[in-house]
């Protein structure tokens, strides 16, 4: 187990404000496995890394504690002047 795996994904499943349930369906896998991920009895694949990054938004490094976080917005569903808006609201609040 990835020092520190299991820890990273609880977090980032509370701050998301997902049941185990929710994940396990979005990514369409058991509970049982999220829980063994989540206790330290199970790593998910490459693959399944890939698709938690995803879900939680923030790089596999991350998820396998070689980078800290970053700070990301999920903008699907804006446009792109909706977009350009939003990158020039954040840049003038520097």
């Amino acid at each position: 187990m990835v020092n520190g795996l299991p820890e990273r994904l609880q977090q980032l499943r509370q701050k998301y404000g997902l049941s185990q349930n929710a994940v396990a369906d979005r990514l369409g896998i058991s509970t049982s496995i999220i829980s063994g991920y989540e206790v330290g009895t199970r790593t998910p694949s490459v693959e399944m890394l890939y698709k938690l990054s995803g879900l939680y938004h923030c790089s596999t490094d991350f998820l396998l504690g070689k980078s800290a976080p970053t700070n990301t917005l999920d903008v699907s569903g804006l446009t792109e002047e909706q977009v350009r808006l939003l990158e020039r609201l954040i840049e003038n609040m520097k």
